[in-house]
């Protein structure tokens, strides 16, 4: 594989995550006007099944293609997917940290 397709599906493995996050984020700062007020065991079971989700959906999207590669005997190509989609991540967290202090 060359790094230009490995670079291409870094790029969309971390923004995948992102916009997941996101989306997470989103949910969870308006849930009580999404779903009211929640008492009794429901709101901690439905927090610790979409903790157990979100990693699976971003392990998934972070480990999948990685380890397949790894396991087809492509170990070079793996371990760079693994790293430019870390890399890609950091951007994308330097760009958020950035943007929530060039907006406050």
């Amino acid at each position: 594989m060359k790094n230009s397709k490995l670079i291409g599906a870094a790029i969309l493995n971390s923004l995948g995550v992102t916009i997941y996050v996101f989306l997470v984020a989103q949910i969870m700062n308006n849930g009580e006007k999404i779903f009211g007020k929640m008492a009794g065991p429901f709101a901690p079971v439905a927090f610790l099944l979409l903790f157990v989700f979100s990693a699976l959906m971003t392990g998934g999207l972070i480990l999948g293609r990685p380890i397949i590669l790894f396991l087809d005997g492509q170990k070079k190509e793996g371990l760079k997917l693994l790293f430019y989609t870390g890399a890609c991540l950091l951007i994308l967290l330097i760009l958020a940290f950035l943007t929530m202090l060039l907006t406050r």
